[in-house]
């Protein structure tokens, strides 16, 4: 299955501005495994048609999506803690895919879902309105020079495409580590007429339990560096 999943980052004419670039690396032995064998199971192929969510769960349970998972750990932690809530990962990088398949494996989990394509382009073309529970966009890369603030995946299109794919009621939970990239989303979020700020005192939340803190954030947090978390709610 490896080979058969296109390269979600080769440059194309007339592309839109995207928010990744591609920095994927070598897969290990496992992860090219993985891939190989854990594909037609927990993979979903990229194909111009909609997806039909409870069909591939199987069930009716929530539905989680999880943009640009990196590893996977903190997804399959989730959804190893919340079985009663089914999760759909999406990365670019198959490293990153081939990560988080061995960790289902490994946990022998039945709630999860991966697709190797960009986010947008799934959004817009695979996933059906009002299909999703809740959206999760945990630190999406800052792109912290001025110059390149456009290729920041929190944009007005990108926070109304995530409108139309939740419930009413639904929830949009981010986070980052880059406080100017805090308040950009933030500006962004409460700019949009379809969201409402979960937030009692402030723009931020506590980070929620289920939230798991990755190893990236528990050394950040020794070094005294800050997490914001924002959770907004489709009115």
């Amino acid at each position: 299955m490896p080979d058969s999943i296109p390269d979600p980052t080769q440059e194309k004419m007339h592309r839109p501005i995207r928010s990744f670039v591609r920095r994927e690396g070598r897969l290990t032995k496992g992860q090219q495994r993985a891939l190989t064998d854990l594909w037609e199971k927990f993979g979903i192929n990229n194909e111009p048609s909609l997806l039909d969510l409870k069909k591939i769960f199987g069930r009716y349970e929530p539905k989680v999506l999880e943009i640009g998972f990196g590893n996977g750990a903190s997804l399959v932690q989730m959804a190893a803690t919340h079985i009663d809530h089914d999760y759909l990962g999406i990365e670019v990088h198959r490293p990153g895919v081939g990560a988080l398949l061995l960790m289902v494996e490994e946990q022998n989990l039945s709630n999860v879902r991966v697709i190797c394509d960009d986010a947008v382009e799934v959004l817009k073309h695979r996933l059906e309105d009002a299909s999703l529970d809740r959206v999760q966009l945990f630190f999406p890369d800052p792109w912290h020079k001025k110059r390149h603030h456009k290729r920041r995946i929190v944009q007005p299109d990108f926070v109304s495409l995530i409108a139309q794919k939740l419930k009413p009621g639904g929830l949009f939970h981010l986070a980052t580590d880059w406080e100017d990239y805090a308040f950009h989303m933030v500006e962004i979020m409460d700019s949009s007429l379809g969201f409402t700020n979960t937030a009692s005192d402030g723009d931020f939340v506590a980070r929620p339990d289920f939230r798991p803190l990755t190893k990236f954030e528990q050394r950040g947090q020794r070094l005294g560096h800050g997490v914001w978390d924002l959770i907004y709610q489709k009115k």
